[in-house]
């Protein structure tokens, strides 16, 4: 049996101060755009409102948030204003499918694990779809976020444009991880 879309819409995490939930709602529509109108989200721009509204309720989001003062539940009606510190979105049929984008932590927030953490609820949430063909991702960023990618989701480059001999590797760098559902044909596809 499938898994159902609203249970994995109202699923949370708590790590001491810090939380993260699937619960859309919670997103601070103008803090995430304000994000996308900085170099750090270099691979998106803001969008009206009501549209980046509309792209969140139509993904898989987990929203990661910081309140040092509380204890953090979790339900929308929390009188708790916690800070909304980073988020991972995925576009998904809630089956078979995973595109994994928008992946940020506030630069102050950086370098402390919460990333690998918000990554681990991610793989959590993959390795429950049993029908899974494939996740996958685009990263430009070859230094940081592939190594990363590789190393807490299993993730590998399926295609790119080669390095050449004395050179970092450029462009878009698409990765994939095979899930539980992928045909066994695809298994033995040549992943770098």
């Amino acid at each position: 049996m499938a898994t159902s879309t609203s249970k994995l819409q109202h699923k949370s995490w708590t790590k001491g101060p810090y939380l993260i939930s699937t619960d859309p709602s919670l997103i601070p529509v103008q803090t995430l755009n304000a994000w996308f109108a900085t170099e750090e989200v270099y691979w998106a721009h803001p969008m009206p409102e009501e549209a980046m509204r509309e792209a969140l309720l139509n993904s898989l989001c987990f929203g990661m948030y910081f309140n040092p003062s509380a204890q953090l539940t979790h339900t929308a009606s929390d009188s708790l204003d916690p800070e909304f510190i980073g988020i991972a979105r995925c576009i998904t049929d809630f089956t078979t499918f995973i595109y994994l984008t928008d992946v940020f932590i506030l630069p102050s927030y950086q370098g402390s694990g919460l990333g690998t953490w918000l990554m681990s609820c991610v793989q959590e949430i993959i390795e429950g779809m049993q029908y899974l063909r494939r996740s996958l991702l685009f990263t430009g960023d070859w230094k940081r976020s592939v190594p990363f990618y590789k190393k807490t989701m299993d993730m590998h480059v399926m295609h790119s444009k080669p390095p050449t001999e004395g050179k970092d590797a450029e462009g878009l760098a698409v990765m994939v991880r095979l899930g539980k559902g992928a045909p066994s044909y695809q298994r033995n596809l040549k992943i770098l």
